[in-house]
């Protein structure tokens, strides 16, 4: 070999291992603040008004029903003995482990600088602030006599009855209000400077007013922003601190008992990779049609970001399928007749047929998400998603009811089936849900302005030509 050829330098492709941009099609910074105020200062669309109709009557027949249940009492649902807890319990922790991947994406993922996750991380923190609302519905109403729900906080009263603080009823209380409380404040924060945007660029007294009262005085100063970004930091800890403890306290609401199919030290991760991978499904499942209804979020909901949330459902899935494998071998190894009859009712008994359709759909639509084919093609993920989230409703099915149907007397064991309210009242839920998420992407920025306007090429010192 010559010296001329051993002293070459090579140079690498950069290009090759480029990553893909954020913002398509090389869009400047106004581009950015046209087309996500455009969504809220434009005419609202036809379709708009047609979805918001439908999820506000699923929503008003929801609220009916739940007043009469307050009216009549808790006999018109399905419960029973011993079913007393069936899809009151069983939609509540459904709404809690959505709340969950919403904090993951916005909170977690912003403390770790994964920048694929700007766009989707606005309507991620509006997914849980919206699933807390719903899940809050439960443990008020499902106690009987909602008019005593008050007894639940520690105040004085004239009965001298205090909370029992040993009570899982009073943890799911604590954990939904801190969680609410702190997901609130980290989405709302959030949303301060974009909403001066809105502020500045109202042209009626009552938006400027409206929107400038929202953002509390944001003027955009060098202080303000060094405030701003320590405080979100802060917010972003509390939360992704939450993402865990909400988990581990609803999960605790089983596996401190010793009920058959309950417990089990592993329910806190259980019911941890189970959040995370129903709340991807709820991601994808509300971005992919917005994605679609609003032409130029095509440029800002990339492709590629879609493709990163379907990968992480497809790592909590897998989390998922270890867990079922878990139970059942514990279940087996542990000699426990109790633990091994409980399981085998599971899947044999009257009410097999939820768990059935849960291990069917949790163990093998998720896993066609390890082909990229399946992952680009939009249409496609959206199906795969909402399966996604049908199999985790029978999964919470199948662990809050089905364990209680078969315990350790068999003359005590009993059936659960549904009434009409409590079809309603779970519909009525998915309508406040759909409600408030049509709601906030009419008047509120949908995503981060100055978060986007960050990443495009250019703003950064460090940018450069292949990087």
């Amino acid at each position: 070999m010559s010296a001329s050829t051993s002293n070459e330098t090579v140079t690498p492709d950069l290009s090759a291992i480029a990553r893909p941009p954020q913002v398509l099609n090389n869009r400047g910074p106004l581009w950015v603040t046209d087309a996500v105020c455009s969504i809220v200062e434009g005419k609202t669309p036809l379709w708009w008004y047609a979805a918001i109709s439908i999820s506000g009557t699923f929503a008003a027949i929801g609220g009916a029903c739940i007043l009469y249940m307050i009216i009549t009492g808790v006999g018109v649902w399905g419960s029973n003995s011993p079913a007393f807890w069936a899809w009151d319990i069983t939609n509540f922790i459904f709404w809690v482990s959505m709340a969950h991947a919403g904090s993951f994406i916005s909170a977690v993922l912003f403390l770790t600088r994964q920048r694929w996750s700007l766009s989707v991380s606005r309507a991620a923190e509006a997914m849980t602030v919206f699933a807390i609302v719903c899940a809050g519905v439960y443990p008020a109403i499902h106690i009987g006599r909602v008019w005593f729900v008050w007894f639940l906080f520690p105040v004085p009263n004239n009965y001298g009855m205090w909370p029992n603080f040993s009570s899982p009823l009073l943890w799911d209380v604590f954990a939904v209000t801190s969680y609410l409380t702190v997901s609130s404040l980290f989405w709302f924060a959030g949303m301060i400077p974009d909403l001066a945007v809105l502020r500045d660029r109202a042209t009626t007294k009552i938006r400027k007013f409206c929107y400038g009262v929202a953002s509390l005085g944001w003027l955009g100063t060098a202080r303000q922003w060094r405030h701003y970004e320590s405080m979100y930091v802060v917010l972003a800890g509390l939360t992704s601190v939450l993402v865990v403890t909400v988990t581990t306290i609803v999960a605790s609401d089983c596996a401190t008992s010793v009920i058959p199919g309950w417990h089990a030290t592993i329910f806190p991760f259980y019911f941890m990779v189970g959040a995370v991978y129903s709340g991807c499904a709820t991601v994808l499942t509300l971005l992919i049609p917005l994605r679609a209804l609003y032409p130029q979020l095509k440029d800002l909901i990339t492709p590629a970001q879609l493709e990163k949330v379907a990968m992480l459902l497809l790592m909590m899935a897998s989390c998922v399928g270890y867990v079922y494998v878990y139970e059942l071998f514990c279940a087996w190894y542990s000699g426990n007749a109790f633990e091994r009859g409980a399981f085998w009712e599971r899947f044999h008994g009257t009410a097999a047929w939820y768990a059935i359709t849960c291990l069917s759909i949790n163990l093998t639509i998720p896993q066609l998400f390890w082909f990229k084919r399946v992952r680009t093609c939009l249409p496609l993920v959206f199906v795969l998603a909402i399966l996604c989230n049908v199999g985790m409703w029978f999964e919470r099915f199948m662990i809050v009811t089905t364990s209680l149907l078969h315990d350790f007397l068999p003359s005590a064991w009993g059936n659960f089936h549904p009434s009409i309210v409590d079809i309603l009242t779970a519909t009525g839920t998915l309508g406040i849900f759909f409600t408030l998420f049509l709601l906030f992407i009419r008047f509120v920025p949908i995503m981060s302005m100055n978060e986007l306007k960050a990443v495009l090429p250019g703003t950064q010192p460090q940018h450069g030509e292949g990087h």
